[in-house]
Order: C-alpha cells, then sequence, then structure tokens
C-alpha cells in the first residue's frame, strides 16, 4: 500500500501521485505445499489442491548398479528381545487405562482375549470377489525419463526404475545413497513440480514468468534449503514472484483465527507453534519426528501379533498402500467400541483376481493412535527428538544475518552504557567468542556456533506426547496474557490425526495440564476449521493469503532475487 499523508504538505514540497497497486489475480497464483508423503499445488483460485503422492521414479541408466527405491513407509529398527518386551509393556499400560474408561452409558468397557482374535485370524481364508481388477500397472515409454504421483506406485515390479521421495520427516532427503546429495534431490523437486503444473494445472512452463508462487514451509526449516527452493521457484522454473510462509501461520489464516496454538500432525513430523497475528512466535516452536506414517507402523506390527492373516511386504509400494489404508478405515479411538469386531477389507492387484478378507480386530485400533500420547511406541521406526529453530550458521551470500546483527546489537548496547574507550578495538576481537557464547548460553566457550546450533533439541529425559509438546510450547511463551490466549485455542490440522474420538481424548488430558492460573472456560480445540478437510486447512490459508492486500509487500521479484539473493529472505 501507498504511504497515507496525515499531514497537508508545504507549498514548496512536490506532492507526487500516489501510486495505485493492481490488486493480484488469485487465478494467476500458485500455492504449493510440499509434504513427506504428498504434494498440493493449485491455483488460489481453485476450493481444493490437486493431491498425489510425493514421489519419482528415475529410469536406472547405470545397468551395472543396484536399483535404488526410497521406501514408501517409514523403515523398522531392529528391535532386540529387550526392546520388544518395552512395547508389549507401553501397549499393556494403555490396555489398562482403556479398561479403566467408561463408555457413553455410563459402562466399564471391556477388552478380549488376545488368543481369541489370534485364533480366529488364523482361520481366515481369502473370498475371490471379482475375477479381475480394473487396476493396471504404469505403462512407461521406451524413452520416458521419469514418472511421478501415483504412476510411480503402479510401477511393475520388474522396472528397471529407481524411486526416490525427496521429502522425509518435512525436510530435503539428504543422504549418501544414489538420488540423495541436494543436487539431486533439488532435480527430482523440478522435475515433480513442473510436470505437475503442466499436466494437472495445465500450465505450459514458458508461460510461468506470468505466475507467482507461493512456497509453504515447514515452522522448523534450515535457512539454507529455503534459499535453495526459492531459487528453484524464480530462476529454474522461472516464476514472475513468489513468496514463502509458514506452515502454522497459513494454518490460522485457513482457520479464520487470529491466534492459536497449531498442532500440524503431518505424514511424518508433527510440528506445534504459537500464532499470533499472522506471526509464528519462534520460540514456540517445536518439531518432532512422528507422525501418521509411524501409527501406520506401529497399527501393521499390533495387526501382525493378531495373526493378521495377508503377509504385507513393507518393499512393496501397493502393500504399504494397503497398510495406510487399514489404518485410515479401522483405528479410532471411540469408547463406545468393545470387544472383538468383525472388519473386512479388499486386496486389488494389477491383472489379479480381487479378494476380500474378514477378520477380528481388538484394541489395537485404539492403541495405535493413542501412541501419539505415549510416543515410546514409535521408537520401533528410529530414534525420535524434539526440536526447535536453530540458528542459521550462516551463508557466505548473506553477511548480514542474524549473527551479525547479534553482534552490532550486543556491540551498541555496550558503546551507548560504558561510552568509548581504548578497548574498544580489544573488544571487537572477541566479540565471536564472548558475546555469541552469551547469546547461545553454552556452558563450553570452546565449541564453535555451527556445532551447538546443529542440533537445537530439547533436553528431556522422554519424548513428548502430542498433549505434552502442546504445553511445552505454550509455556514457552513470552508473556501470561499470551499463554492465556493459546490454551483457550487450540487449532489441530494436517491428516496425522483424523481418528474418530481422538480430541476428545486430547481435550481431556489437557485440561489436568493446564496450569490453574491459565483454566478458563473458553478452552476450544478446533479440528475441522469451518467444516474443512483438516489436511488442506494449510494450503487453503496460502491461498487466502496470497491474494490479501497486506501481503504484498511479501512477494519477492525475479529481478530481486537475481540482484540480492538470499539477503532478502528475511523472518
Amino acid at each position: 500500500m501507498a504511504p497515507v499523508m496525515l499531514k497537508k504538505p508545504a507549498a514548496t514540497t512536490p506532492v507526487f501521485p500516489e501510486t495505485s497497486v493492481e490488486p493480484i489475480q488469485a487465478s494467476s497464483v500458485i500455492v504449493i505445499h510440499p509434504g513427506s508423503m504428498y504434494l498440493r499445488i493449485g491455483r488460489a483460485s481453485e476450493a481444493f489442491p490437486r493431491v498425489f503422492p510425493h514421489a519419482i521414479a528415475r529410469r536406472n541408466k547405470l545397468s551395472f548398479t543396484p536399483v535404488h527405491r526410497d521406501d514408501f513407509l517409514v523403515p523398522l529398527i531392529n528391535m532386540s528381545p529387550e526392546f520388544i518386551a518395552s512395547l508389549d509393556e507401553i501397549q499393556n499400560v494403555i490396555s489398562t487405562v482403556l479398561a479403566s474408561c467408561l463408555t457413553r452409558e455410563g459402562r466399564l468397557r471391556y477388552s478380549v482375549p488376545l488368543h481369541v482374535v489370534t485364533e480366529h485370524n488364523m482361520k481366515v481364508k481369502p473370498q475371490v470377489v471379482c475375477v479381475k481388477s480394473d487396476l493396471s500397472w504404469t505403462k512407461v515409454e521406451d524413452k520416458q525419463e521419469f514418472v511421478i504421483g501415483d504412476e510411480v506406485l503402479y510401477l511393475q515390479p520388474g522396472e528397471n526404475f529407481n524411486v526416490h521421495w525427496p521429502i522425509r520427516r518435512g525436510q530435503l532427503n539428504l543422504h549418501p545413497g544414489v538420488g540423495g546429495s541436494l543436487s539431486s534431490v533439488l532435480a527430482d523437486l523440478e522435475a515433480i513440480w513442473s510436470t505437475a503444473i503442466q499436466k494437472y494445472l495445465d500450465i505450459p512452463l514458458k508461460d510461468l514468468k506470468l505466475y507467482r508462487a507461493v512456497l509453504i514451509i515447514p515452522d522448523v526449516y534450515k535457512r539454507e534449503h529455503v534459499k535453495e527452493l526459492v531459487n528453484l521457484l524464480l530462476t529454474r522454473l522461472g516464476f514472475m514472484s513468489c513468496f514463502v510462509h509458514l506452515e502454522s501461520v497459513c494454518a490460522t489464516f485457513g482457520a479464520g483465527v487470529s491466534y492459536a496454538c497449531v498442532v500440524d500432525v503431518g505424514d511424518q513430523k508433527t510440528t506445534v507453534s504459537c500464532v499470533e497475528d499472522g506471526i509464528s512466535h519462534r520460540n514456540t516452536r517445536l518439531n518432532i519426528n512422528y507422525g501418521g506414517n509411524d501409527i501406520t507402523r506401529l497399527f501393521h506390527w499390533l495387526q501382525e501379533k493378531y495373526s493378521f492373516p495377508y503377509h504385507c511386504s513393507p518393499e512393496s509400494p501397493l502393500d504399504s498402500l494397503l497398510m495406510q489404508e487399514l489404518k485410515e478405515k479401522l483405528c479410532h479411538v471411540n469408547l463406545d467400541v468393545c470387544g472383538a469386531q468383525d472388519r473386512s477389507f479388499l486386496i486389488k492387484r494389477p491383472n489379479e483376481p480381487v479378494v476380500r478378507y474378514v477378520i477380528k480386530v481388538g484394541d489395537e485400533c485404539l492403541i495405535a493412535p493413542l501412541a501419539l500420547f505415549h510416543p515410546e511406541l514409535f521408537g520401533m521406526t528410529g530414534l525420535k527428538k524434539v526440536r526447535t529453530q536453530p540458528r542459521s550458521e550462516g551463508l557466505p551470500e548473506d553477511p548480514h544475518d542474524e549473527l551479525y546483527l547479534i553482534q552490532t546489537q550486543r556491540r551498541g548496547f555496550k558503546d551507548t552504557s560504558e561510552g568509548p574507550s581504548e578497548q574498544t578495538y580489544s573488544d571487537d576481537a572477541h566479540l565471536n567468542s564472548s558475546i555469541l557464547d552469551e547469546d547461545i548460553d553454552s556452558t563450553d566457550p570452546s565449541t564453535s556456533i555451527s556445532a551447538r546450533d546443529a542440533d537445537q533439541d530439547i533436553n528431556c529425559d522422554q519424548l513428548f506426547g502430542i498433549d505434552q509438546a502442546i504445553v511445552q510450547s505454550i509455556e514457552r511463551c513470552d508473556s501470561d496474557e499470551l499463554k492465556m490466549k493459546m490454551y483457550s485455542c487450540i487449532l489441530v490440522v494436517g491428516g496425522g490425526m483424523m481418528f474418530n474420538g481422538i480430541h476428545t481424548w486430547l481435550r481431556n488430558r489437557l485440561q489436568v495440564q493446564i496450569p490453574v492460573m491459565f483454566r478458563s472456560e473458553q478452552f476450544e480445540i478446533i479440528t475441522r476449521p469451518k467444516d474443512m478437510d483438516p489436511r488442506v486447512t494449510v494450503w487453503k490459508g496460502a491461498a487466502l493469503m496470497s491474494c490479501l492486500d497486506t501481503a504484498q509487500e511479501l512477494w519477492i521479484k525475479q529481478k530481486e532475487w537475481l540482484k540480492y539473493n538470499v539477503k532478502i529472505l528475511r523472518e
């Protein structure tokens, strides 16, 4: 917006005409929300984004190297008998809690013994429903270099393609294997996004110079990776301009609330952040590397204990997809459902008969989603950590970054309080060793800045459950007034926590953990804002933000990026 004159200018002062800002057309804005499992992309004018698996399969041109395939599901660790015993113990604790709960009618819940369900499932035989399924394998042309999305899942097992998921646990999937370098991951993202824009949005790549892009990033991010993604949009894909915003802030715009403690449970990571008036408070951001994918793994492990009749291979994308569908269909936290329940599911494979299995399920359908409150069960998928937003290690293209600001701010404060002295130059020589050490609060002055900031983990004896993470995030707010506001409005988004009844369980857990001084009658947990699918709340919020007049200053133009690069990428 042009500046508003509060006083009438003097006669000698030239008056310039107010420059008009043309409103942004929503149809010319492409909103991109890249996730660990799915990519959501679409025009800001559309009601819903296009959603498909965020994966790519590239033809393996080196015949002497084995095919590399990233797993659809997060891998399991090698579990020792002692570790399995600890998992069984936690499972028994949850089962005991469930047995003490009351149904809606006021009766105690009951469960069936393990052997009853196991004996039934061992006798289950598949029933042929249809002679041949309507599915088919992906047809790949001889000269086709890659396929993306659902076509990756339906590649024939013998195809000579490397499969890559460029984002894992909410971060770029960098690893020492094939396709794990930064340049390879960026090339995969460019191929996926450009193909999606042409295929699903029907926009030729040569016309992207007429379009703007909105990139949604996690609340806990790496600045050097964001720089590469913006460079990808503006220089490699050729968008006219773009702006970058955090998932939590976009979620509040999508939900239509001015403040909230945003809980984003995704496929492979969970983030909690306190947002007020479009600003995410940096100190409150927590990232935990578990999500819906870990629940899928846990649920399948529990089903195998109950003699699940169909053998699922995690290496098979279709079997992994089946495991995820079973979790979404069978898992819940409805305390009125007791005892063994009959459930059925279909097995569909290309060019094969469609078969049905009818099995019995028990409390494993409740235990798996309740692992969000007992995250020790997620240990089967690897070590879990709670991370905060790390301080940038510094980029050579941006000498005036936040580390520089820390130095100059401390130096200016010292100069104004003590006045100039002969010690000025000697004091400046020790900025890196003394002032930065105080700011980072380190007890080891010999440790370098990058080493200290590389792992911004919260030191605690146990991993936070979803309820504990919410309390910890809010308690990191600066004022009691802000804490009161955050405790009164909790916004849950993402697809990793979409289980019937789990939000009531979350409410009951939080009500006993909120400090007495912050408890109020206005305690609201928003799970479906405006009856919207929580999986698209963030994307919808970004689409709304892109068309606001107040967002004009957020746009980074291509010419500005080529001139200033990462210097204009500020939070």
